[in-house]
C-alpha cells in the first residue's frame, strides 16, 4: 500500500492496515512511534501487546519529555508499555557530529533506511529499541509503525536484532508507506 503524501494524513489508515495484516499473520506485539500518544490510542482494543515509543528527554527541550506525563499514565494503564530512552540511530554519534563535524555509522544507517523513507527508518529504530528494553520477545516477527514527522505513515512486518546484532534485522514487508518523502 503506498500513500501519495507523508505524515499524519495517514496515520488511521496506516494503523488499520498494519493491525489487519499483523492479524493475517498470527503477530502478537504492535511497535509504534509515538511522542503524544495519538497514533498509540489507535492501536488499543484491537488485541494486540503495544510498545510505544517516544522521542528521547530532551530530544526538542532540554530536561524536556514531549509526552505529558497523564497521557503516558492513560496508556500504561489501558495496557500499553512505554518507552522513553536513547534512539537507536542517534545518541553519542550526534553528539560527536554536533560538536566536531563528520559522519559516523549509525547516521550512516539512518540515512540509508531514509532512503526508504523516514518511517521506514523508525519503524525499524523504535523495534530495536523495544528489543533492547526487553518489551517484545526476541526472535518474533512484530509489526513496527513509524511515520514521517507527527502521526503515522509507514509500517513493516519486522524481526529486530539487539542493538549490537543490528545488521540480523530481518524487514520481512512493507506493509505501508508514502511514495513520497
Amino acid at each position: 500500500m503506498y500513500w501519495e503524501e507523508k505524515g499524519a494524513a495517514n496515520s488511521e489508515r496506516t494503523v488499520e492496515v498494519a493491525l489487519a495484516r499483523a492479524k493475517e499473520l498470527g503477530i502478537e506485539y504492535v511497535v509504534v512511534a509515538s511522542n503524544t500518544g495519538n497514533t498509540a490510542r489507535l492501536c488499543l482494543e484491537q488485541g494486540f501487546k503495544v510498545v510505544c515509543v517516544t522521542h528521547h528527554s530532551g530530544f526538542k527541550n532540554p530536561g524536556e519529555n514531549e509526552m505529558p506525563e497523564e497521557v503516558r499514565r492513560e496508556l500504561e494503564s489501558k495496557g500499553v508499555k512505554c518507552l522513553t530512552t536513547t534512539h537507536l540511530m542517534a545518541g553519542l554519534d550526534r553528539a560527536v557530529r554536533m560538536k566536531f563535524g563528520g559522519l559516523y555509522p549509525s547516521e550512516i544507517i539512518a540515512a540509508t533506511l531514509r532512503m526508504l523513507g523516514q518511517g521506514t527508518k523508525v519503524a525499524v529504530e523504535v523495534a530495536g529499541m523495544a528489543l533492547d528494553a526487553g518489551l517484545i520477545p526476541y526472535g518474533q516477527e512484530i509489526v513496527a509503525i513509524g511515520g514521517t514527522g507527527r502521526g503515522a505513515d509507514t509500517a513493516l512486518v519486522i524481526q529486530p536484532a539487539h542493538s549490537h546484532q543490528f545488521f540480523d534485522t530481518k524487514i520481512k514487508e512493507i506493509i505501508c508507506k508514502p511514495r513520497e518523502f
